[in-house]
């Protein structure tokens, strides 16, 4: 904000929309170009759906992050479908495509600002695919508790097994089976 001048930063602030979500509902599905969103408030989660139905979390995004995804339109060589759900009651605001695309060609500050954010989403979803390859179920599903305990701010998780799953692109009947490993292990209470 501070890098743009007086006309481009009223520009911005008359073109920005802003849309409530529920918790559950989906923000942006596949290829649509919703725009550049911000979070004013709650959580979303970005996700990738395989033709099986299968979901994976790549990443997830909280009050006052940039979502680059939601505008593919606007990046270059990009191919993939992500989707966006509210994890929470939500509220974005919407940059609309031809302005950010403008902006980014006239302002540094945006261009280098676009540049930081692709590299953290990119390195979001890199650790993601990296714990999906190369590191075993029980890892992962400890990983994943634990961050989500982080988020939540709390020992004690109010999510289903089918919820875990859906985040960790696998199935209900895996997730049923190591928590109770780790149940029997004394890592967990069910």
């Amino acid at each position: 904000w501070n890098g743009l001048d007086k006309h481009a930063q009223e520009k911005l602030a008359g073109a920005v929309t802003r849309r409530s979500y529920r918790k559950g509902e989906l923000l942006h599905q596949g290829r649509e170009c919703l725009g550049v969103m911000v979070l004013r408030s709650g959580q979303v989660r970005t996700f990738l759906v395989s033709q099986s139905g299968k979901e994976v979390t790549l990443y997830r995004s909280f009050e006052r992050d940039v979502c680059l995804f939601s505008a593919s339109c606007v990046l270059h060589n990009i191919t993939f479908e992500v989707n966006i759900e509210a994890e929470e009651d939500t509220v974005v605001l919407l940059i609309p495509p031809p302005l950010w695309k403008e902006l980014s060609k006239t302002s540094l500050a945006v261009a280098d600002y676009a540049g930081e954010l692709m590299a953290s989403q990119f390195s979001e979803v890199m650790w993601t695919v990296e714990q999906i390859l190369f590191m075993s179920f029980d890892k992962r599903l400890a990983l994943f508790l634990l961050e989500q305990s982080s988020i939540e701010g709390s020992d004690t998780l109010k999510s289903t097994q089918e919820t875990i799953a859906r985040h960790m692109g696998s199935a209900r009947e895996v997730v049923t089976r190591m928590l109770r490993y780790f149940q029997g292990e004394g890592m967990v209470r069910l």
